[in-house]
């Protein structure tokens, strides 16, 4: 079985667990194989809609059901959340839609908004529009990404699975730092 026969296989479900838990660097190489043709691009972006939404909800009413308990153990956490409840009341369209796009947030704000008073309705409403504009950017990027190295590539086929091996081993990497950032800090 060749890598292009993986992603086709398991493409869809790798994709939705990724978008579920973290998501970019899933959704740039979704968004490559979609432009290679080896995933839908349609099934692409509604299957990471879908699924960034979903878990965004879940840490909502995690936050909702839990925040307050999760607050009171974790002072430096409480002291966030106080800063979040403020722009929330000024901002809370443009605050929820760009945490999707913060780094070190895309968990944390989605729970802090649920310990808010914030009506659910108007997370749900913001959230699915994030969600769609965050797939769209970001599958996007890989999309261009997939034509960018089709036209430097050419007509050097056989570099495909390489180029396409050498992407899964960079975004291992990136989410191996990422995980060992978050927890030095």
């Amino acid at each position: 079985m060749n890598l292009g026969t993986l992603i086709e296989t398991h493409g869809y479900w790798m994709l939705a667990l990724g978008c579920l838990l973290e998501g970019e660097t899933v959704l740039v190489l979704a968004g490559f194989a979609a432009h290679k043709g080896r995933l839908e691009p349609e099934a692409v972006l509604s299957i990471a809609t879908v699924m960034a939404m979903v878990g965004d909800q879940i840490y909502f009413w995690l936050g909702r059901w839990r925040g307050p308990q999760l607050l009171e153990r974790h002072p430096k956490l409480a002291a966030k959340a106080e800063r979040v409840h403020v722009l929330l009341e000024r901002w809370h369209a443009p605050l929820i839609i760009g945490l999707r796009f913060a780094y070190g947030l895309r968990i944390a704000g989605p729970l802090f908004i649920g310990a808010s008073p914030l009506p659910a309705w108007r997370f749900i409403l913001f959230n699915g529009i994030g969600a769609v504009i965050w797939a769209v950017l970001v599958g996007g990027i890989g999309w261009v990404f997939g034509a960018a190295a089709q036209a430097l590539l050419g007509e050097l086929q056989h570099y495909q699975m390489a180029l396409m091996g050498s992407l899964l081993g960079a975004a291992l990497l990136v989410w191996l730092w990422r995980r060992h950032r978050r927890r030095v800090h």
